[in-house]
């Protein structure tokens, strides 16, 4: 027995798996014994029996207890956990504890039993060490030293592996919410079997608003987000598997029928469930989420489920914020080719292969240069020249987006800079901001940073924001930038009025410099029609606000003369000039063209 003992204790000092180890120790007691075979059974914290080892007893018996709940009249072992003390049955077949097992134990040969619980040093029960006989009997002294050293070594083991599998749960789960974690996710998602078409998907979502909430309301609140996040997905997709990847995003393994059989259905409870207003420290808070998602398809692998439901989740957060999208072949096309157009612009931006062209805004009265718009142009390795709506995809890109603004602020601020060294009168030049400049919360900085570098003149910048991001959900972020721009004397201008959602009332809690009228109205510009009359309203009222008005899109000489004749002061468009580079600004400057003194 000593030696035996030490193979077990080596096997368990090793990490060898469980069941192995217990089965060596099962196989070698059969070999000492007569007329007898042992068996092991471990009870789970739900009380159910599992069995474990017993090389000797045949499998129909074993799987008779599988599941079974422990108590005072299930067979031996059950009963033997469940008193936590040894149980011996001379006659199975007139024992009332095994009522509902005896006819095939009885079968089998098997007409006695002894069962010994097996416990941890903490007092629980682990499970039950059992020796069944072929004649009517009970164990012997030897028999009671073998189990006794047996029990004790199963009692090693099975700690041993409680403690394994408790540090494998810990590494598959999330502290904050307690889902499956990154970890967990990946280890079921390599599982999962692809030989069968449509036998589960993958559901990926993604909260739109942590940052949000984090930037608002605090840490805490995001923390709190992400668990009443956690508990409705959980609630929600009962019966499937719901893991956090990490930061803001979540995973479903989908694998029930009615989830499986309508996919968007089974999206939109989910995201109605996490639309509910939720209470995070005395704030109502609504979560958002977008979900990508994505069905196996026979012959794919586990991780290409993964490729398209992240493909979905991307273009869902591209085409707005709030739904779900199904992953389709043709995706994978229209992303790549974003993907690409992004590689393409990065690449160009650390090759210095960006430049800033400058199209004229002309003051009407006098076809007079008083400013430029900066707009950025990419140069191939070919040497072709590329307009921005060229490479428009890319600028979705949050990361790309900032990159490229600050390059073309960069740009600028050096022309500008430029322009007073040589003794010329600078213009006005407005360059285009994101979103994404904006809620990175850098944007002042680096503006007056780069513009007192060069020793650019920052009064004679024009920012010019959409009505996107004027009106944009974190309004709070915009309005406070925009005033402390201002405030150092930086112009901000409201670009593509009129084609979104914005109003003249919305300038009363987020002011502007300019408004430039979207090239919409020009295009239906008439003396009678509904375009001129908006232009000239928008005039007029404009002008008691303080604010400058600029039409883009000017295309012909009439269109020009009916914005004249309403007293329209700027246009820009085609008509005046398209973009030019930096030297013909330059000359255009240096010709001795007269520019208005202010901007208003």
């Amino acid at each position: 027995m000593l030696q035996l003992q030490n193979v077990i204790l080596e096997m368990v000092a090793r990490g060898d798996a469980l069941k192995p180890t217990i089965d060596r120790l099962c196989a070698a007691i059969d070999a000492s014994v007569d007329n007898a075979f042992c068996s092991v059974v471990i009870v789970d914290r739900d009380g159910l029996l599992h069995p474990l080892a017993g090389p000797g007893v045949p499998p129909q018996l074993a799987a008779l207890i599988e599941g079974k709940v422990i108590g005072p009249n299930v067979g031996s072992c059950g009963s033997a956990i469940y008193f936590k003390k040894p149980v011996a049955v001379t006659d199975i077949a007139h024992d009332q504890r095994w009522d509902i097992y005896r006819d095939p134990v009885l079968a089998a040969g098997m007409v006695a039993c002894w069962s010994s619980p097996i416990l941890a040093g903490d007092g629980r029960a682990l499970g039950a060490f059992a020796f069944y006989y072929t004649d009517h009997r009970g164990p012997t002294e030897n028999e009671k030293k073998l189990v006794a050293a047996s029990v004790h070594l199963c009692a090693i083991a099975l700690e041993r592996h409680e403690r394994a599998l408790e540090r494998e749960r810990a590494r598959h789960t999330d502290d904050l919410t307690g889902l499956g974690n990154r970890a967990g996710f990946d280890a079921m998602l390599s599982h999962m079997s692809c030989s069968r078409a449509g036998e589960w998907a993958l559901l990926i979502i993604d909260l739109d608003n942590l940052k949000t909430i984090n930037d608002t309301f605090g840490h805490h609140a995001g923390d709190c987000l992400l668990q009443v996040t956690a508990e409705r997905l959980a609630d929600v997709a009962a019966g499937d598997a719901v893991f956090r990847l990490g930061g803001d995003e979540f995973a479903i393994l989908v694998q029930s029928p009615n989830a499986l059989e309508d996919l968007g259905a089974a999206s939109a409870r989910i995201l109605e469930k996490l639309g509910e207003a939720a209470d995070c420290g005395g704030y109502q808070i609504y979560p958002k989420a977008s979900i990508g998602g994505a069905e196996v398809i026979e012959g794919d692998s586990s991780a290409t489920v993964r490729q398209n439901a992240d493909l979905a989740l991307y273009h869902a957060k591209e085409t707005g914020p709030g739904g779900f999208v199904r992953y389709r072949p043709e995706l994978g096309t229209t992303i790549t080719r974003r993907l690409s157009a992004i590689r393409e612009l990065e690449l160009a931006l650390v090759e210095d292969r960006i430049d800033a062209h400058f199209q004229p805004v002309i003051s009407l009265e006098g076809n007079r240069v008083w400013g430029f718009e900066a707009l950025c142009r990419l140069t191939k390795p070919d040497s072709t020249i590329l307009t921005a709506s060229a490479f428009h995809e890319a600028t979705a890109d949050a990361s790309v987006a900032v990159s490229l603004t600050r390059r073309m602020l960069g740009l600028v601020a050096r022309d500008m800079a430029r322009w007073r060294r040589m003794g010329l009168e600078v213009p006005y030049v407005s360059v285009n901001v994101t979103s994404a400049d904006f809620h990175r919360g850098m944007l002042e900085d680096e503006v007056c940073a780069l513009f007192s570098d060069v020793q650019a003149p920052l009064e004679k910048l024009v920012l010019e924001v959409t009505e996107s991001v004027h009106m944009g959900r974190r309004d709070h972020i915009v309005a406070r930038t925009i005033a402390s721009l201002r405030a150092r004397g930086l112009r901000i201008a409201l670009d593509d009025f009129g084609t979104g959602f914005a109003s003249l009332t919305h300038l009363l809690a987020v002011p502007v410099d300019v408004i430039k009228i979207d090239r919409a109205f020009v295009e239906r510009l008439s003396p009678d029609g509904p375009g001129l009359a908006i232009i000239e309203g928008l005039v007029g009222i404009s002008a008691k606000l303080g604010i400058t008005v600029v039409v883009e899109g000017v295309e012909s000489d009439e269109q020009a003369d009916l914005l004249r004749r309403i007293g329209c002061r700027f246009g820009q468009g085609y008509f005046f000039s398209p973009a030019v580079d930096r030297d013909i600004a330059t000359e255009w400057i240096r010709s001795g063209v007269r520019l208005p003194s202010s901007l208003l």
